[in-house]
């Protein structure tokens, strides 16, 4: 019995066995059971998934759009802050160059209507003035180094309307008619007119000869040259004699201009060039002088007779003898009126 038993139970245990194999096959390689189970599992929320997906993808759409909007928005918002920009900077330049046009122009006006430019020029004293023109009268004979020149205006500006003066007291004592502000105004634009005029042609033509000397030095030294000038009009003015003219003509304005010469005669290099610009100037200095005494008051009186006409004198009522008539005469031409009467 065992032995059926154990044919049996073998018999059974073998398709047993095969059945094992075939569920360790099925569950060692996944088993149907298993695979639909997990289908099952997945394929029960498909519907809402596909719901979220597209609720999903709608929302990543929607955001894609809102960044895209967000986006244009920043670069028109960036356009803008370029130009916004831009105009800026536009105003930000237009406003300095505003600025600095204002500037310029405060500083030109400031330069012109600022006197403490104009101080050094005539910061002197009364004593160094007094011993420049005393200067200006004794002739230096250095050759080699180049005198000194005083770079002042105070002392040459005083002679220049010291010059207009006596001009004014010289045709005041003579037999000329004198009106006023005609008068001035030719004194003032001879005496300044050959002062600056002068001083600027010599400047010039010193650049020429390749002399060391300034604008104002050359201001300077021909205005303290006018030093002559004045005393030898104010002397003739007074003392009419010709004789006595030619003596100050000669000696004190004949000093007067050695010293100029001097001077430039120091400062030049090369004999012709301190030929030439020396005789320039003594021999405009020294005409000047023969204008001022002799053809000054002809050429004023000139002017004044073309601007206000020839001295009449104005016109007068004279006295005249009426011839005496006779009475015949009166009586017949009285009968006639009575007759027609």
């Amino acid at each position: 019995m065992a032995a059926p038993g154990a044919a049996g139970g073998g018999r059974s245990g073998a398709p047993a066995a095969e059945w094992g194999g075939f569920e360790d096959n099925m569950q060692g390689g996944g088993s149907a059971v298993i695979d639909m189970e997990n289908m099952d599992d997945t394929s029960g929320s498909s519907f809402e998934d596909m719901g979220e997906m597209h609720q999903r993808m709608k929302e990543e759409e929607e955001e894609e759009a809102e960044g895209e909007a967000g986006a244009g928005e920043e670069e028109d918002g960036e356009f803008l802050g370029m130009k916004g920009l831009r105009g800026q900077l536009g105003r930000q330049v237009a406003d300095q160059m505003w600025q600095v046009g204002k500037r310029q122009a405060s500083r030109a006006f400031s330069l012109y209507a600022n006197i403490d430019i104009l101080r050094p020029y005539f910061d002197v004293e009364p004593v160094q003035v007094r011993a420049r023109l005393l200067e200006s009268m004794i002739p230096v004979k250095m050759i080699n180094f180049p005198q000194k020149i005083a770079g002042e205006l105070y002392g040459p500006l005083m002679l220049v309307f010291t010059l207009v003066a006596i001009l004014l007291h010289g045709m005041k004592t003579s037999d000329t008619i004198i009106r006023e502000g005609t008068l001035m105004g030719t004194a003032i634009g001879t005496c300044f007119g050959y002062w600056l005029g002068v001083s600027s042609f010599m400047y010039f033509l010193a650049y020429l000869c390749n002399a060391q000397i300034t604008m104002v030095q050359m201001l300077s030294l021909l205005g303290y040259g006018l030093f002559g000038h004045c005393i030898t009009l104010f002397v003739t003015y007074n003392i009419h004699f010709h004789s006595l003219f030619y003596i100050f003509w000669l000696v004190v304005g004949g000093l007067s201009t050695l010293r100029m010469v001097a001077v430039l005669v120091s400062r030049t290099v090369g004999h012709t060039q301190r030929l030439i610009l020396c005789g320039t100037l003594a021999a405009l200095h020294m005409l000047f002088l023969l204008y001022l005494h002799f053809a000054y008051h002809k050429v004023v009186e000139g002017i004044l007779d073309t601007l206000e006409g020839p001295n009449m004198p104005p016109f007068q009522r004279v006295a005249r003898d009426i011839p005496v008539v006779s009475n015949a005469v009166v009586n017949t031409t009285a009968k006639a009126i009575a007759l027609t009467l």
